[in-house]
């Protein structure tokens, strides 16, 4: 048994992460300030004797006593990250400083939630982890950008200057369950939009790709990465499957039965418009590749889509 600190960990990711590092035999001590993470994300965990829950905001110092951190604190969608850029940017360096000096304090390994984004808008395709990226270091996305990018460079500055245990992991898109229905990802947006009837948002011409990652796989991925011995990373974690932002609109059309409409929109400045992992470090290094498949992931998210409109929609009738 460990004892493990998920920062941001009632969250969309950082939940599943509390849920399965319990499963496995953990002590769990979920760290969030709530900004976009949600007590019934985790609300099933509260009585586990294993599980604390502290609110707190890692921008301020906390001492705490573990064997394991996972810094997963930071919004990470366009909407909640371009709400408070300073906010979002004090997040992802101040948050990184403050659990870097805990991991060093208490000699616990330490793992940073960084993201594809770090690559911009990629000109090398499929993106590997020796890319340095295309990204816009003064444009609207930047503050989640750069502020990944710094907290990698932390990460790596701590590791050779303070021999501190780190571990980098890049996440690519990642769906599922207990995403936020308004944070403005496209997964969330087009399940919404289709089972409200809504118009299907598409931006430009939906030819731009992106590759979706189930939550259970990419949790698989982050743990063994954290388990695994001698390797910094960092590693891409994501599913090498691509499709257009038009064929996961069909897609999603058709299983939620929708009679929804495509609604053609301008492409938001800086919008990447190819994003695909390479995934061999992964492969070779941790045996692992994503094993659920867009479709079957599709269905398990718009179903609890699906319960969220009814509830919302009994609550105000």
């Amino acid at each position: 048994m460990k004892r493990v600190l998920v920062t941001g960990g009632a969250g969309f990711i950082g939940s599943h992460l509390c849920e399965r590092l319990l499963d496995d035999g953990n002590e769990v001590i979920c760290l969030d300030n709530f900004f976009t993470g949600r007590r019934e994300n985790i609300a099933h965990l509260i009585d586990n004797r294993c599980f604390e829950l502290v609110r707190h905001d890692v921008t301020e110092p906390i001492l705490l006593e573990v064997d394991q951190i996972y810094n997963l604190a930071c919004p990470a969608s366009p909407v909640h990250y371009q709400y408070n850029p300073v906010k979002t940017i004090k997040t992802n360096i101040m948050g990184s400083l403050n659990m870097l000096g805990l991991a060093k304090r208490v000699r616990a390994r330490i793992l940073q939630a960084s993201t594809s984004e770090v690559y911009g808008d990629p000109k090398v395709h499929p993106q590997t982890e020796d890319y340095w990226g295309n990204a816009n270091p003064i444009g609207p996305r930047a503050c989640y950008d750069e502020g990944k990018r710094c907290a990698e460079t932390l990460m790596f500055a701590y590791h050779n200057q303070n021999d501190v245990d780190i571990r980098v992991v890049r996440i690519f898109n990642t769906y599922g369950p207990r995403m936020l229905e308004n944070d403005g990802r496209v997964v969330s947006n087009f399940i919404v939009q289709a089972l409200c009837g809504r118009d299907i948002t598409i931006y430009g011409k939906g030819s731009q790709t992106r590759s979706f990652c189930y939550v259970d796989d990419l949790v698989e991925g982050m743990i063994r990465l954290m388990n695994a011995d001698g390797l910094t990373g960092p590693v891409n974690l994501g599913n090498p499957g691509e499709f257009t932002v038009l064929e996961l609109a069909e897609t999603v059309i058709r299983l939620t039965k929708s009679r929804s409409k495509l609604s053609y929109n301008p492409l938001p400045q800086d919008d990447p418009t190819q994003r695909c992992p390479d995934i061999s470090i992964a492969k070779k290094a941790l045996g692992w590749a994503p094993t659920i498949q867009l479709e079957e992931g599709l269905k398990k998210t718009v179903a609890y889509f699906e319960a969220r409109v009814k509830r919302g929609a009994a609550a105000a009738g």
